[in-house]
């Protein structure tokens, strides 16, 4: 059961560097762009949402690893598409991005503390 806790603690802080680094050093540089589609205030508005609204599905998806009596297979489902998330981040970014390792950590834990 540790390792879920892990793993949901991990998400938790991997969605709060998610909000606040990506606030500061992604989202608000964005908005200060007044070209293109950041021109145009509905995107801006929706990019914004849709960033925070990333960061609250990770926490939703660390409360659901730790939820009493949360069926395995979708534990193993979670922890799958972490795991899937973080390793295609590191290939895709080539390694670039700061938030592979703790995508792909938490989807590991996830999956081997529901086996």
């Amino acid at each position: 059961m540790s390792l879920l806790w892990l793993s949901a603690a991990l998400m938790a802080a991997t969605a709060f560097v998610h909000g606040v680094l990506g606030e500061r050093r992604l989202i608000g540089p964005l908005m200060m762009l007044d070209q293109g589609v950041m021109g145009v205030d509905l995107a801006r508005r929706v990019f914004r949402l849709a960033w925070h609204a990333l960061s609250l599905l990770m926490l939703v998806s660390a409360a659901a690893v730790i939820w009493p009596g949360t069926p395995r297979g979708l534990i193993l489902l979670i922890g799958t598409a972490w795991t899937a998330t973080g390793l295609f981040d590191a290939v895709y970014t080539r390694g670039r991005h700061i938030g592979w390792p703790f995508l792909t950590a938490s989807g590991a834990l996830a999956l081997l503390g529901a086996a």
